[in-house]
């Protein structure tokens, strides 16, 4: 196959010349091969076997470069192998990993304050994937709706919206539309009402007198990146307000830094009762999550009535304490909002084709329908890996780009270049 040497700023890549597959060594074939034999077949990855990181870029076992312009859903915000975040690991796991919470360290006060000011709210409840965040956020409302609002035993309700992606447990697949999430995983966890994403009507008429909380993505993921009618997060906000319900935002994908701000609710000036945070929090290194909220809210929990072993140990509070310091500075976000802006200037004219039938998204982030003609989201991926750029499908039409917030201007474009060499513009 032939290939040349491209220099993208101070980086060098292989670039295939052919949209051609690129070829593959025993060794890639054998570990895929053998994850193939000993892996249950939960996801279909892209034939690429990463072996090494930095910043925005990755590097397979074949010593092929690649740009990463998905940085693991967001959990990568701040880049592979990012010095600061790196560093503060390497220091902890020097000291102490783990206490359990049967025990105080000297890391987690500073976690919870510092993590609560971020948000601007007063307590923090940390565990550490974000469907166990969700799952604290489900049982956190259901108890304040016991013990605060009053609704009789076991008649909570939450209520949800159709195509949203909150994780993968028993519970939160139960209200899933998905039916791939769903099927053959019942009986379903009862207490939620599911109504269409950006429907105010639905929403309004889907609240009663026993609705603990409202529980939405302010920007739907997995769904294609959909960002909701402007108006409506602010609607919904005062809706829940005067029906004494809890709003929680769950900015797992879309909060700390990708949509250009701190959380994407921002962007319609609203503050929701709860976050729900988890990815970027970990900076890629370790998975940290929480659920941050006020007295309230989080105060109903009494010990013994939820917890976890892992969640706030000393090396999560010392990396995510790293995540919150950069953050504060607003580099990061002031970035994602300069970078995405010219990200969707570029993909608008890629829209104006009719390659691409929408765009849609804010920040860091974007959702891209591909027009049919020129092949689904899996197959526009798999070319994109062949020509050294990483992004995934979801949808069967659409490709999400989210690289690192430290992607530099000349490697997005180059990105970008691929992209547009793959649809033929």
């Amino acid at each position: 196959m032939a290939a040349s040497l491209v220099t993208v700023g101070t980086r060098a890549l292989v670039v295939a010349e052919t949209e051609s597959p690129v070829s593959r060594s025993s060794t890639t074939e054998s570990l895929i091969a053998a994850v193939d034999a000993h892996s249950a077949h939960n996801y279909h990855p892209l034939p690429v076997v990463v072996a090494t990181a930095d910043g925005a870029w990755m590097t397979d076992v074949e010593g092929r470069r690649y740009l990463d312009l998905l940085a693991g859903y967001s959990a990568l915000n701040f880049g592979h192998g990012n010095r600061r975040i790196v560093d503060a690991a390497k220091a902890q796991l020097e000291r102490v990993t783990l206490t359990s919470r049967a025990f105080h360290h000297d890391r987690f006060a500073a976690f919870c304050e510092q993590l609560a000011e971020l948000c601007g709210m007063e307590m923090v409840l940390p565990m550490n994937t974000g469907a166990e965040a969700v799952e604290t956020a489900v049982k956190t409302a259901r108890k304040w709706g016991y013990r605060v609002k009053g609704v009789p035993a076991e008649m909570a309700k939450i209520v949800v919206a159709g195509n949203n992606f909150h994780g993968r447990t028993t519970t939160i697949i139960s209200f899933s539309t998905d039916p791939e999430a769903r099927a053959d995983y019942g009986p379903y966890t009862p207490g939620f009402e599911i109504v269409p994403y950006g429907d105010l009507t639905a929403m309004r008429e889907a609240l009663t007198e026993n609705t603990v909380a409202v529980l939405l993505e302010p920007i739907q993921g997995e769904a294609g990146v959909l960002v909701p009618p402007a108006g409506y997060l602010p609607a919904v906000r005062e809706l829940t307000r005067e029906r004494n319900v809890l709003f929680v935002a769950d900015e797992i994908q879309s909060g700390l830094g990708r949509t250009g701000r701190t959380f994407a609710c921002e962007h319609e000036g609203v503050v929701p009762d709860a976050y729900v945070l988890g990815k970027a929090l970990g900076g890629g290194v370790v998975p940290v999550s929480a659920v941050v909220s006020s007295a309230e809210v989080l105060g109903v929990f009494r010990p013994g009535e939820h917890g976890s072993t892992f969640g706030g140990n000393p090396l999560a509070c010392a990396v995510a304490l790293e995540v919150i310091a950069m953050l504060r500075t607003g580099e990061f976000q002031e970035r994602s909002a300069e970078l995405g802006a010219h990200l969707h200037r570029e993909l608008a004219l890629l829209a104006g084709t009719g390659r691409v039938t929408a765009v849609r998204g804010r920040g860091l982030w974007a959702g891209v329908d591909i027009g049919r003609a020129f092949g689904t989201g899996r197959e526009v991926s798999e070319k994109l890996m062949d020509r050294g750029v990483l992004v995934k499908d979801t949808q069967g039409a659409t490709i999400r780009i989210a690289p690192p917030l430290v992607i530099g201007k000349e490697d997005l474009d180059w990105g970008l270049a691929q992209l547009r060499g793959v649809l033929g513009v």
